[in-house]
C-alpha cells in the first residue's frame, strides 16, 4: 500500500493534480456560499412578492438579461480571446480591456434607446400601470450600468487565476443584495424596489473589480484602434447570432409575456430560481476551466483531451441534477410556497431544458475562448426551423407547451455546438 501511494505521489502530475483539487475545493465551497446567498434572496422574493408583482419582476429580469447580451454583442468573447494570447503582458492587457470597455459603453447607448419603449410596452401589456412601468424601467438602469463592465473586469483575474479576490468581491455583492432585499421587501413589496436593491451592490462590486485588475493590468492604457478592429471582427462574426439568441435564449419568457398570462409568467420565473443548482457548476467551470482552456498551447492532442474532460464533467453533473429533481419535486416546490405547489412536471421539464442548455452553452463558450465561433446564418436557420416545427406541435401560449419547445430548442443547439466543436478540433485544426 505504501509503495503504491509513493508511486502515485512521485508521479510527475501529482503536485499539479493536488493544486487543482485544492483550487476546485476552495472555489466550489465559496461558490456554494455565493449561490446559497443568491438562492435565499431569490426565494424571499418569490414568497413575499404578490404573483402579479413577481410576474413584473420576471419580465424585468429577462429584459435586463437581454439588454446585457445586446450591449456585449460578443465584445467579452473578443476580449477573452485576445487576452488569452497576451495574459502575461500588463500593458497589452490594459489596452485590450480599455478598448473592450469603451466599445461596451457605445453599444449601451444604442441598446438602451431601442429597448426602453419595448420594455414599457410589455410591462403595460401585462397589466402594469404606466407609473409602475416607468419606475421599473428607471430601476433597471443601475443594474444595466453595472453589467456594462463586470464581466470584462473579471477576465484578467480569471486568466491569472486570482480566484480568491474575485470570490470575496462576489460574496460582498451577494450579501449586499440580500441585506438590501431584506430591508425593503417587507415594507415595499414592489418590483422596482427589488430591482434597484439588486443593482446597487454590483456598482460597488465593480469599483472593487477595478482595484483587483490593477494587480495585473496597466489601467492607464487607452483604447487602441487596432485592438478595436480585432474585437469588432469577432463582434461582426457573432452579432447576428447575438441578436437572435438575445431573443431565442429567453423565448419562453417573451412568448408568455405576449401570449400567456401573468400567472404563467410568474410560475416560470419562480421555477427558474432552481437554475441556481446549475449556475453553481457553471460558475466553477467558467472560473477555473475556460480560462485555462483559453491559455492552452496549440497542441491538438492536449486540447482534445481537455475538451473531452470538460464534457464528462458537464454530463455527470447534469445527470445528478436531473435525478435529484425527479426524486424530490415536492420538497423542492415547497420552498417556493403554496402558489407553485402543483408544478412538479413543469419543474422537471425546466431543469431538463436547463441541463441540456448548460452543456450546449458551455461547449460554445469553451470553443469561443479560443476564437472559434459558429456561423450565425447556420445557427439562426436551424433555430427558426425549430420554432416553426414546435409551433405546429405544441401550444406555445401555455407553460407546458413552451417548456417542450425549450427542450427541443436546447437539443438542436447542443447538436450544432457539438458538430462545430468536433469539426474544429479534429478536422480543421
Amino acid at each position: 500500500m505504501n509503495k503504491a501511494f509513493d508511486k502515485v505521489r512521485n508521479h510527475r502530475h501529482y503536485d499539479k493534480g493536488i493544486d487543482v483539487l485544492k483550487l476546485v475545493s476552495i472555489v466550489g465551497s465559496t461558490e456554494i456560499i455565493l449561490k446559497g446567498v443568491g438562492f435565499i434572496t431569490g426565494i424571499l422574493i418569490v414568497r413575499l412578492l404578490p404573483i402579479q408583482e413577481y410576474a413584473f419582476y420576471t419580465l424585468a429580469n429577462t429584459m435586463l438579461g437581454t439588454l446585457v447580451v445586446f450591449t456585449d454583442s460578443g465584445i467579452s468573447n473578443g476580449v477573452m480571446a485576445l487576452s488569452g494570447k497576451e495574459w502575461k503582458d500588463p500593458k497589452k492587457l490594459g489596452v485590450i480591456l480599455a478598448t473592450g470597455l469603451d466599445l461596451r459603453k457605445k453599444f449601451a447607448v444604442v441598446t438602451l434607446v431601442i429597448a426602453t419603449p419595448i420594455i414599457l410596452y410589455l410591462l403595460v401589456k401585462n397589466n402594469a400601470s404606466w407609473l409602475s412601468a416607468a419606475l421599473i424601467m428607471l430601476s433597471l438602469i443601475p443594474a444595466f450600468y453595472a453589467a456594462l463592465s463586470d464581466s470584462l473586469l473579471e477576465i484578467t483575474p480569471k486568466l491569472h487565476q486570482d480566484i480568491e479576490s474575485l470570490q470575496k468581491n462576489q460574496l460582498k455583492v451577494g450579501l449586499g443584495r440580500l441585506l438590501l432585499t431584506l430591508s425593503t421587501i417587507f415594507i415595499f413589496p414592489f418590483t422596482f424596489v427589488i430591482v434597484l436593491a439588486s443593482g446597487l451592490p454590483q456598482i460597488y462590486g465593480n469599483l472593487k473589480l477595478k482595484k483587483i485588475n490593477s494587480k495585473f493590468v496597466d489601467v492607464h492604457q487607452k483604447p487602441d484602434a487596432t485592438v478595436r478592429k480585432d474585437i469588432l471582427a469577432i463582434v461582426y462574426k457573432l452579432l447576428p447570432n447575438i441578436v437572435f439568441f438575445a431573443f431565442s435564449g429567453q423565448i419562453v419568457i417573451w412568448i408568455l409575456s405576449v401570449f400567456g398570462n401573468s400567472n404563467e409568467l410568474a410560475s416560470i420565473g419562480a421555477l427558474g430560481r432552481f437554475s441556481l443548482l446549475i449556475g453553481l457548476f457553471t460558475s466553477v467551470l467558467s472560473t477555473l476551466f475556460i480560462p485555462r482552456f483559453s491559455r492552452l498551447d496549440e497542441n491538438k492532442s492536449l486540447i482534445i483531451k481537455a475538451f473531452l474532460f470538460f464534457q464528462a464533467l458537464l454530463f455527470v453533473f447534469s445527470i445528478v441534477v436531473i435525478l435529484f429533481v425527479f426524486l424530490f419535486p415536492t420538497q423542492m416546490l415547497w420552498v417556493l410556497g403554496s402558489s407553485y405547489s402543483d408544478l412538479s412536471t413543469e419543474l422537471f421539464l425546466i431543469i431538463l431544458s436547463n441541463c441540456i442548455g448548460l452543456i450546449a452553452s458551455m461547449t460554445g463558450n469553451l470553443m469561443g475562448s479560443r476564437g472559434h465561433f459558429l456561423n450565425p446564418i447556420l445557427v439562426i436557420a436551424m433555430n427558426l426551423l425549430t420554432v416553426t416545427v414546435a409551433f405546429f406541435i405544441w401550444d406555445l401560449a401555455t407553460l407546458r407547451g413552451i417548456l417542450y419547445y425549450s427542450i427541443l430548442y436546447q437539443c438542436i443547439s447542443l447538436a450544432v455546438n457539438y458538430s462545430f466543436s468536433f469539426y474544429k478540433l479534429i478536422v480543421n485544426k
